[in-house]
């Protein structure tokens, strides 16, 4: 029996030895493959930002600018992903994706908003701004507050308005030069009721869709033109299976950088101050550049394209807007006739400076 209890004992000795040896090799094995970097990747912040746009447009640029300075400010602590051209979602899906927290940021056009709260139709209403100091002023005034505040009940967080500018118009059926021009003509547009009841102000026949579908549109004939801005004609190529480009300034397209409200909420204060912080410094920074783009590459358009190129004069844009004010009645009871107001009141401040 003595004999036994030994051989158990031994046998106990044994295992723990083995035991205390395989911990120890171990722990000397991870001690040696250590990776600083892999601690890092560990405790690193990964936030993912979704966009349909070309990384060489207004908002392309702007997203990257953000990554990079929220990189620089957090010491790469924090990261923000960046994926353009739809490689994730198209500008139909982003918003849902945002909901469901499989992105973290977007920055829709704010025609798509119309989705969410009618009042972000105002943007949409034609010629609502005449200048790029008359977008400054409405979207960092009384008019961008209100359209941020009808997000809470969404619970999402807007952060900034990028701009890209003013959008244009391109056809196989021209030129186009007066209202009656698009009689007849199908035309691409962003998913947005206000766009779509002007367009049929002036007897075209316009049709919703994403922007990544706009190319296979117009290359199949499926449409006979679009609107948009300079930037996404370029960017997109537009001009490669259009004819005629007519500078119409007729509508001002630009995006609300948005995030989740449970998200933001979830961050610690530092995190909230390196996002914000980045986030001014890149729309300043958007605003100075956005415009410049889009004269630097209608030049480009004008020197390396054989599509025709008309400028709308004075008084043929007067023309356009007369025809296109009576949507603004219209939509009074959707939108709301003080928002209307006030935008009004911003334009012909603009069209008096002028």
């Amino acid at each position: 029996m003595k004999s036994l209890m030994t051989c158990l004992g031994l046998m106990i000795l044994g295992i723990v030895i083995a035991l205390f040896i395989g911990f120890h090799d171990r722990e000397a094995h991870e001690e040696l493959y250590y990776d600083d970097d892999q601690e890092g990747l560990n405790d690193q912040i990964v936030f993912r930002f979704s966009h349909v746009v070309a990384e060489n447009t207004p908002k392309g640029l702007a997203a990257n600018k953000f990554a990079e300075l929220v990189r620089q400010k957090s010491g790469g602590h924090i990261k923000i992903e960046v994926f353009p051209n739809g490689s994730l979602y198209s500008d139909i899906e982003e918003i849902d994706a945002l909901r469901k927290g499989d992105v973290q940021f977007i920055a829709p056009s704010t025609s798509k908003l119309g989705m969410l709260s009618p009042e972000w139709g105002v943007l949409d209403l034609p010629y609502a701004f005449t200048s790029y100091d008359a977008v400054q002023e409405g979207l960092n005034g009384e008019i961008g507050t209100q359209l941020f505040a009808s997000l809470k009940k969404n619970n999402m967080k807007g952060l900034a308005y990028w701009t890209n500018g003013f959008k244009q118009i391109t056809s196989n059926k021209g030129p186009i030069r007066t209202p009656d021009d698009l009689k007849g003509q199908a035309l691409r547009i962003m998913q947005s009721d206000v766009i779509e009841d002007q367009f049929r102000q002036l007897g075209a026949a316009p049709r919703q869709d994403s922007f990544n579908s706009t190319f296979q549109l117009l290359e199949n004939n499926l449409v006979d033109g679009e609107e948009n801005t300079i930037s996404n004609i370029y960017s997109k190529k537009f001009y490669n299976v259009q004819d005629y480009l007519t500078i119409s300034n007729h509508g001002y397209l630009g995006y609300a950088v948005m995030t989740d409200e449970h998200i933001w909420n979830s961050q610690t204060e530092e995190t909230k101050r390196i996002l914000t912080e980045a986030m001014k410094e890149t729309t300043e920074w958007n605003e100075k550049h956005a415009e410049q783009m889009n004269k630097d590459q209608l030049k480009e358009i004008k020197e390396n394209s054989p599509i025709s190129i008309y400028q709308l004069t004075k008084a043929e844009q007067d023309e356009w807007m007369k025809r296109l004010d009576p949507v603004y009645q219209q939509y009074e009871s959707v939108i709301g006739r003080k928002l209307i107001r006030e935008l009004l009141e911003l334009r012909k401040s603009y069209e008096t400076d002028s």
